[in-house]
């Protein structure tokens, strides 16, 4: 029904035949000026189709793409290729930030926020410049807010905008950068391999071609950054002891002792001198270089800095993966709070998949061994390969490009976006 026919309609429910235009033919049965519920179900239906106006948003990233695949090359070079021609047409607009956009909004910013996406074709061109904040116009954010490591929730507010509005220049410059670090993977391939990126602080299991799954990991502060690594998962330990690396015995223990000298009871760990005798907290001077002398070692239990499970691979730098008793980073978006290892979400399910080509360790009995907090180890048979990788840019070979915040600053373009 037209925007005329609509008007007819209702000029019609309220003053009767009438109103007919000539030549007009009056409805069978007319629905009364009086009855509210037709009144309101036409004005309803108007405000949908200006709300849902004619725009079309391309689906959300697939979950079974890996970041890193034989087709990645080719498919960063055809993202480079749409981001060469994006910047020469001059980019895209700037989005005024206001406190939040959300569903059913109207604001001017909605017009260069509808602009913005139809640059990138995440909104049809020729949808029109509706101020209004329509079901389209959320689902394009919240797959932009997917393919940059948002919290996907539909709703403009500082981070998605700080985002939103990174020039197209940027972007293709780390797309060209990003291309370099893949080609220097792609002779690598295997057909299955655990990958954590970094700058995504995520961890696929791939397997053919195929994330079996994925992970959300919490990795190294920019101070004390998570290292590239190539090397194979070989051990896995279940609750298992800490010791406490002597990075972390200068920097974060002896401070937090000098402040709560309760701290290594509290949190059952013990010290030990160099020929393994237990000593005890009021014996060691935490204000000297003492305290770094010493071995520090957490009980296994569900307290335990490392949860309960570890994933050893040979690596320089004394780093692993592990589970973590302090769940709650995972939900957030900046998730940079490790000393250099990487936590790891439901780890219970990348073990399982690790360990699956190892007899005698199941899921049941995975979680048995868990439940029972016994110290136990599996190795694997045979070793899994693991890449840990700075990857702020990537394509997949749907078309779909990600981004992610050069966190370490290893892009060249200095921090991109404010984390609000």
């Amino acid at each position: 029904m037209t925007a005329l026919d609509r008007r007819t309609l209702l000029q019609i429910l309220a003053g009767g035949a009438a109103s007919l235009p000539s030549g007009a033919v009056m409805p069978a049965s007319p629905a009364r000026a009086e009855d509210p519920t037709v009144l309101q179900a036409l004005i309803e239906q108007n405000q949908r189709e200006d709300f849902d106006s004619a725009s079309r948003t391309i689906l959300m990233p697939k979950a079974s793409l890996p970041t890193w695949s034989p087709s990645s090359v080719q498919a960063m070079e055809h993202a480079i290729g749409r981001y060469e021609a994006i910047v020469a047409a001059g980019g895209w607009p700037h989005v005024p930030p206001v406190e939040r956009l959300r569903l059913g909004m109207r604001h001017p910013s909605v017009v260069s926020l509808r602009e913005r996406f139809a640059v990138v074709g995440d909104l049809d061109g020729h949808a029109g410049s509706s101020d209004i904040y329509d079901s389209y116009v959320e689902a394009a954010v919240r797959r932009f807010q997917a393919c940059h490591g948002l919290s996907v929730d539909g709703i403009v507010h500082d981070p998605t905008f700080n985002t939103l509005n990174i020039p197209a220049q940027v972007r293709l410059s780390q797309l060209k950068t990003n291309l370099a670090r893949l080609r220097a993977l792609s002779g690598g391939f295997v057909p299955r391999f655990v990958m954590c990126n970094i700058p995504a602080a995520q961890i696929e299991a791939v397997e053919n071609d195929t994330v079996v799954s994925r992970h959300t990991a919490v990795v190294g502060k920019p101070d004390r950054p998570s290292p590239d690594i190539r090397s194979k998962i070989v051990q896995i330990n279940f609750n298992p002891f800490w010791t406490v690396p002597v990075s972390i015995v200068r920097r974060d223990l002896i401070p937090k002792m000098q402040q709560e000298p309760d701290y290594l009871t509290k949190n059952r760990i013990h010290i030990f001198d160099g020929h393994g005798h237990e000593l005890p907290p009021q014996q060691i001077n935490w204000y000297s270089e003492e305290a770094a002398n010493y071995q520090f070692k957490q009980d296994p239990g569900d307290f335990n800095s490392l949860g309960s499970i570890r994933i050893n691979f040979p690596n320089p730098y004394s780093v692993y993966m592990h589970d973590t008793p302090f769940k709650n980073l995972f939900g957030e978006d900046f998730r940079f709070h490790s000393s250099g290892c990487v936590r790891v979400q439901n780890v219970r399910e990348l073990v399982d998949w690790l360990l699956a080509t190892t007899p005698g360790w199941s899921r049941p009995e995975i979680d048995q061994v868990i439940k029972s907090f016994d110290r136990k180890d599996a190795r694997l048979t045979p070793p899994v390969p693991l890449f840990w990788v700075y990857v702020t840019a990537w394509a997949t070979a749907d078309g779909v490009v990600q981004f992610r915040e050069d966190i370490y600053n290893r892009d060249g373009v200095g921090s991109l976006v404010s984390r609000g």
